[in-house]
């Protein structure tokens, strides 16, 4: 991470301050959402992870832990509740490489809390970019007077 010692701008603070709301926002309401399906945050995030960024609908338990920033309890008690939950079965073929796939439960709540989520995220859209552009335009605008 950079250190700039210059003191932030009350543009720049604005943005900021924007951008996090919005983000939390978003992540309210995908929680409520993922909640109104039985599912909690972390296996709706899981489910995501998996179907995502895994191979056909399969990762390796290592992998999603890697992907949530999970320690490794926390990663096996999260596998525990969706297997237990029905989300995804887990090979074992290589106990030192176990492999999370999505069950057709798990795709089916999937579909419906994806299609939420893309368009919940096509309305704050504008918003987002607008107090990105903002933090970016200031330091581009910084950038070039320091060039003259």
């Amino acid at each position: 991470m950079q250190n700039n010692d210059r003191a932030l701008s009350e543009i720049e603070y604005e943005a900021l301050a924007n951008l996090r709301y919005r983000i939390r926002k978003f992540r309210q309401f995908s929680g409520k959402a993922a909640e109104k399906l039985g599912l909690t945050r972390q296996q709706h995030q899981a489910l995501l992870a998996i179907k995502g960024l895994g191979v056909g609908g399969r990762m390796s338990l290592s992998n999603l832990g890697d992907k949530l920033i999970l320690t490794a309890v926390e990663n096996a008690e999260l596998a525990a509740s969706l297997r237990e939950a029905g989300l995804v079965s887990i090979d074992t073929k290589h106990k030192r490489r176990q492999t999370l796939m999505l069950t057709e439960q798990a795709e089916e709540l999937l579909r419906r809390l994806t299609s939420a989520h893309l368009y919940e995220i096509r309305e704050m859209a504008p918003e987002l970019m607008q107090a990105l552009r903002m933090l970016q335009d200031h330091r581009r605008m910084e950038v070039a007077a320091w060039m003259q």
